[in-house]
């Protein structure tokens, strides 16, 4: 990582900084991606709490810890989780079937790294009620994230605990970056991390190449590729 006082606007709504496009695609071997702001349109978490009349005090927790004002974002997540106890998870459904949408050029992003013979990543801090669907949808490799626990067709306001621990937070982020490249028999260097909140600099910090998705200011100040304006696949043009 640099400081952003070497950012140079490299094209409209695209900065670079730390490096020299264009960079060769078939110089990596994993991209991973963050997936609520990032591969998708909408925070899940924020829009499940829509159902319980609590979107605003969710998004609100939810802003600050994409920011990074609220450190512990552990904590934060189970704040915002126990504020969906009661949610029918029919209305997931309906949040996945009618608000949950690709972001621009994520599937054209996805493919083109999958042609170039990459591994794909999804790990997040959301849910794998999405996470699997959208894993199935872009045919990803592999996937991380949390279990909402269910009793009676509702949440029960609490997350299930996993072989690998708790909760996907930065530093799990991190570690599943790494145990993937580790798994793989390639360093983190041809990796490429894709994020939009601060529990992403983690991984984006250990990647070859970290992207910023129309991100938060502390993540694009710190990203070697920041996509401030158009789709996810503006990547390419400075990984060909």
């Amino acid at each position: 990582m640099t400081s952003s006082s070497t950012a140079r606007e490299f094209s409209p709504g695209l900065l670079v900084q730390g490096f020299e496009p264009p960079l060769s695609l078939q110089d990596f071997k994993l991209i991973a991606f963050d997936m609520d702001s990032t591969l998708i349109n909408i925070e899940c978490v924020d829009e499940i709490a829509d159902a319980a009349g609590r979107k605003a005090e969710v998004a609100a927790i939810t802003e600050a810890a994409m920011r990074g004002e609220i450190t512990d974002y552990k904590d934060s997540l189970r704040r915002r989780v126990a504020l969906l106890k009661g949610v029918p998870l029919a209305h997931l459904e309906q949040v996945y079937a009618q608000r949950l949408r690709l972001n621009p050029g994520a599937a054209e992003l996805v493919a083109a790294c999958q042609r170039a013979g990459l591994k794909t990543l999804l790990v997040s801090g959301g849910f794998t009620f999405f996470t699997d669907r959208v894993r199935a949808r872009l045919r990803l490799d592999y996937t991380r994230s949390n279990v909402l626990q269910v009793q009676g067709g509702a949440l029960t306001g609490s997350m299930v605990d996993q072989p690998w621990g708790d909760i996907v937070d930065g530093a799990e982020k991190r570690r599943m970056l790494l145990q993937t490249c580790q798994q793989l028999g390639i360093s983190p260097s041809q990796s490429i991390a894709v994020g939009d909140g601060a529990n992403d600099l983690p991984m984006m910090a250990e990647a070859g190449l970290s992207v910023a998705y129309h991100a938060k200011p502390a993540v694009r100040a710190q990203a070697m590729l920041a996509i401030n304006a158009g789709g996810l696949d503006r990547v390419l043009e400075v990984v060909r």
